[in-house]
């Protein structure tokens, strides 16, 4: 699903029952706020550090910890370890982690369970399970992936959230490379309208900057829906990883965060421009940018060159002027000229989406059936995110 995804798997059927698990708030607490802007902000966005929360507040939230909750559906609320989690199988794999599906024996729930290595200390643990109190209500939002709960184990987090039933990255890849088609333009609006509500739910109701906005991030399932994922507490477990080696080129990353000149101030305009880049590879079935050797080179090209155009007549494909204008809109290079999410939702593009009646399930479902014909599967792994620069040629 994501480049914060590791290379070495913990199954649960070895691990001991002696994890230290955590949950966020439950329901009942959530209720009672009503304003969660003026909760948590997460690392990387404006306004420093998050505000404190009551100690009373803080202590309940420790105590569910040790006690380790899923929350599988508003009135269903268990205790679990990872040992009540069955492995069914990977389903996705990058440089920080793996996501494996699993199935809760409690009530036969099946999910994805994400495993991030973590270096956090334990002050950071609890700074994220705070996090995670915000990462809850965005339950609230259809456009977002369900998030069901997370524990700490063995140096690992492990985050259990909805079940999709492919990501764009694969679904792109096999339409350009398999059907040697194109994702049609109608499909494209519902995937930028979903995302874009997904990113401006999360900047105003939560106050959170997803970071890490590319195709392997937005998740399809077979009845339409289109969802985003990985944001909040993967993010800062992976900038925890970042911290102690060499993360390599980020492909999707804006210039004004790749700039140490001009990193240190970036808004959610640097999703912005991911969402162009992201949007222009999966419409062409090319990443914009040719293949980086070093991060010098990426520094070099995104930086200081020019920003990736897309035109209504781009390498022998055809677009709509509305498409073409909103993806070049979302890269400009100046992120001060580069528009948020406002301004995006008024866009024509988007308002054409929004009064459209695509039938996208129908769509989704016929590939999703193509591609389970020719053996790609959700246990499918052979395009690993971490090998995004070694695909294009």
């Amino acid at each position: 699903m994501s480049d914060d995804q590791s290379s070495n798997p913990v199954s649960p059927a070895t691990t001991p029952s002696s994890a230290r698990p955590f949950m966020p708030l439950p329901l009942e607490l959530n209720a009672d706020r009503k304003k969660p802007a003026k909760k948590l902000s997460f690392l990387g966005c404006q306004g420093g550090q998050p505000p404190l929360v009551a100690d009373r507040t803080r202590e309940r939230i420790r105590m569910q910890a040790a006690a380790g909750k899923l929350q599988i559906a508003p009135n269903q609320t268990y205790d679990f370890t990872s040992d009540d989690l069955l492995d069914e199988g990977e389903i996705g794999r990058g440089a920080f982690g793996a996501v494996n599906r699993m199935k809760f024996t409690h009530t036969d729930t099946v999910m994805a369970v994400k495993r991030i290595r973590s270096t956090v200390d334990e002050k950071e643990q609890k700074q994220l399970l705070m996090d995670l109190e915000v990462v809850m209500k965005s339950n609230d939002c259809n456009t977002i992936v369900t998030f069901y709960g997370a524990l700490f184990k063995e140096g690992d987090c492990w985050i259990c959230m909805e079940l999709m039933d492919t990501s764009l990255d694969k679904f792109y890849k096999f339409i350009c490379e398999c059907q040697e088609s194109r994702i049609p333009e109608p499909i494209l609006a519902q995937i930028t309208l979903a995302t874009v509500r997904a990113l401006n739910y999360l900047k105003e109701e939560l106050k959170i900057i997803h970071r890490d906005v590319k195709p392997s991030n937005i998740l399809l399932k077979r009845n339409g829906d289109i969802k985003l994922c990985d944001f909040g507490i993967s993010g800062q477990l992976v900038d925890s990883i970042a911290r102690t080696k060499d993360a390599g080129c980020r492909p999707y990353m804006a210039p004004e965060r790749i700039d140490p000149q001009r990193a240190k101030g970036y808004d959610v305009r640097s999703d912005v421009w991911s969402l162009g880049i992201t949007l222009m590879e999966v419409a062409t079935g090319k990443f914009p940018y040719p293949k980086w050797g070093s991060v010098f080179e990426q520094l070099s090209q995104v930086v200081e060159g020019d920003p990736p155009r897309l035109s209504t007549s781009y390498n022998g494909m055809e677009f709509s002027v509305d498409f073409v204008n909103f993806v070049n809109t979302c890269l400009i290079k100046d992120e001060r000229d580069r528009p948020k999410y406002g301004k995006l939702l008024q866009h024509a593009f988007i308002q054409l989406a929004e009064k459209s009646d695509t039938d996208v399930a129908a769509y989704v479902s016929e590939v999703l059936e193509s591609m389970a014909n020719n053996g790609i599967t959700q246990f499918t792994t052979n395009l690993p995110a971490e090998g995004w620069n070694e695909r294009f040629n």
